[in-house]
């Protein structure tokens, strides 16, 4: 069976004054039946973590360098988001791929960095409103997981977040049929690619404008393992009846 996980991306949001919504979070979830991952902005993790110490709250980073260390002024590496409590990291989001031009290739080699620091890594794909109206959705999700995913991803290391892009923050939500497609597209691929035990293992994840009022329908459809969930996340009382939904699927 796949863990199912509720994972929360904060985004460029939080300052000192939002770690309130973190304590209720881990005040509330001493221990869960899904995982539960809050990633904040790198400024927070280390606090963050410590706030979250003792509970079934996790933490993650919304990006690393493929790098372990050097020459990259303003970038964080995977070993320094470990070092600072996370236990996890999402990359290739959208915004990373269009507003740092950041190509297939650049997400597979972090998520490579990522992995052999001992992170959990949660690469996003996705397409645009064109492309889904042109019917290449597939076609775009595809190239993405076969060039984003490195050779040696495990069901240990790797969860795959599908987050059409036209949905993010916009209030707009594929139907269910669509969501449901999207992932039994991702399932084959993974397969036909690792084998089944590896293949069936990977945690898949529905995100975008995912919330209290939709999360249960959405993840009733087959191989949705749970959801990767952005402003939503940001405070406990609209998380928490996700993390309650997905408890009950």
């Amino acid at each position: 069976m796949r863990q199912k996980m509720a994972a929360g991306n904060w985004k460029l949001n939080g300052t000192s004054a939002t770690l309130v919504e973190l304590q209720a979070l881990a005040e509330a979830y001493g221990t869960a039946g899904v995982d539960v991952l809050i990633c904040p902005p790198a400024s927070l993790l280390h606090r963050a973590a410590e706030v979250a110490k003792g509970s079934a709250v996790t933490l993650g980073g919304q990006d690393c360098h493929a790098a372990v260390s050097g020459a990259h002024t303003g970038d964080t590496s995977a070993e320094m988001l470990k070092d600072a409590g996370a236990t996890a990291v999402i990359l290739g989001h959208s915004e990373r791929r269009a507003d740092h031009f950041e190509t297939d290739a650049t997400v597979c080699a972090k998520a490579e960095a990522a992995m052999a620091s001992g992170l959990i890594t949660i690469v996003c794909l996705g397409e645009s409103l064109e492309q889904r109206e042109a019917g290449e959705t597939l076609d775009i999700i595809g190239a993405q997981l076969a060039g984003s995913v490195p050779a040696g991803a495990t069901g240990d290391t790797l969860v795959v977040a599908y987050e059409p892009i036209w949905a993010i923050g916009t209030g707009k939500v594929p139907t269910l049929e669509q969501i449901g497609e999207v992932h039994a597209f991702l399932r084959a691929q993974l397969i036909l690619r690792f084998g089944g035990e590896i293949g069936g293992a990977v945690r898949l994840l529905y995100g975008g404008s995912v919330k209290p009022g939709n999360a249960a329908e959405i993840f009733a459809v087959g191989d949705v393992d749970g959801a990767l969930v952005g402003g939503a996340s940001l405070r406990a009382a609209d998380f928490s009846p996700i993390i309650a939904a997905l408890e009950a699927a």
